[in-house]
């Protein structure tokens, strides 16, 4: 089924470690877009601030694990023929990108900086990484890939 060769190439003692940092900038996504929801519900200036701390710690991870994750992309060329990482890749290049945008607008006053741009870069974040984990999950589960 699947070759050596489809190994991760970022591993710590053969267990890979991008599939370990991509539950975190999830986490921080997901929690920013629901605290914006808050803050435009509530107008409470608390929400954005979450929103803002929880983009900036899921920048750092994000990228931790895009390092991660480009050392196994381009470490194989196999990889790189499934479509589906091609669309995981993507994906979340243009997430990260979304998200840095997002940062700077949520560093705008309450709700200037939530609302409706910051909700909406959240949103369409949150719809991109719910395709992006699936394509990362075909990779893992269907292809073998980063399995030992």
């Amino acid at each position: 089924m699947q070759g050596d060769n489809l190994r991760s190439r970022a591993s710590i003692a053969g267990h890979p470690i991008h599939p370990m940092l991509v539950p975190f900038p999830i986490a921080c996504f997901v929690g920013a877009w629901l605290t914006d929801i808050a803050y435009a519900r509530t107008l409470d200036l608390a929400w954005a601030n979450f929103s803002s701390w929880l983009l900036a710690a899921g920048l750092v991870m994000a990228v931790l694990a895009a390092l991660a994750g480009a050392i196994d992309y381009f470490g194989n060329p196999r990889i790189r023929a499934y479509p589906a990482a091609r669309i995981h890749v993507i994906g979340n290049v243009t997430a990260l990108v979304l998200t840095i945008i997002n940062a700077f607008v949520h560093s705008r006053d309450g709700y200037t900086g939530v609302v409706p741009a910051g909700i909406t870069l959240s949103t369409i974040v949150v719809v991109i990484l719910l395709v992006t984990s699936w394509m990362g999950g075909q990779m893992v589960f269907r292809h073998g890939v980063g399995v030992k």
